[in-house]
C-alpha cells in the first residue's frame, strides 16, 4: 500500500516547528539539509537564507513528515490557509490525548478532543505554527484510518 507523507512549507521557522513536533512524536530526524548545503558558484544562496531549512524529515511510524523554509524570493506562505489538515490516527485514547494536548499547546483548538457523533474519539486544532491537525482514535479501526 502506498504511504502519504505530508510536506509543509514554512516562512523561516521550519527547524523550530520540527523540533517542537519531534518533542511530541519522538524519534530522530532522517534528514536536515540547509540552503547553504546546496550553495555553489552557479547557484549562490543569500546569506540571510543560508541556515534556513531546504529539507527536513521526521519519520513518524511508517510515514514521514517533511518540510522546508520557502525562500524569500518565492514569496511568503499563507499561514492562514485552511484547505488541508494533517490527520493522525492514534492507536489508543491515551495516545490521542498525548498528541492532541502536546501539538495544540499554544495553538487554537477548533474542536476539543472527545467522543464524536460518528463513534470515534476526535479533535481538531491549528498549532502555534499555523498547521492544522485532526487527531482521531477509532477503536473499530485500531489506529488505522
Amino acid at each position: 500500500m502506498a504511504l502519504i507523507n505530508p510536506y509543509i512549507n514554512f516562512n523561516g521557522n521550519a527547524e523550530e516547528a520540527f523540533n517542537f513536533y519531534k518533542s511530541i512524536f519522538g524519534g530522530e530526524f532522517a534528514t536536515i539539509m540547509r540552503f547553504k548545503d546546496m550553495s555553489s558558484p552557479e547557484n549562490p544562496v543569500a546569506e540571510n537564507e543560508a541556515n534556513k531549512i531546504m529539507h527536513i524529515a521526521l519519520p513518524i511510524g511508517k510515514n514521514i513528515l517533511m518540510a522546508n523554509d520557502v525562500p524569500e524570493r518565492m514569496g511568503r506562505v499563507n499561514e492562514n490557509e485552511n484547505r488541508s489538515k494533517i490527520s493522525i490516527s492514534a492507536e489508543s485514547r491515551e495516545e490521542a490525548d498525548r498528541l492532541f494536548n502536546g501539538l495544540s499547546t499554544g495553538g487554537n483548538i477548533e474542536m476539543p478532543i472527545g467522543d464524536s457523533p460518528w463513534g470515534s474519539y476526535f479533535g481538531m486544532f491549528r498549532d502555534k505554527y499555523g498547521i492544522e491537525w485532526m487527531v482521531d482514535f477509532d477503536p473499530k479501526h485500531n489506529g488505522q484510518p
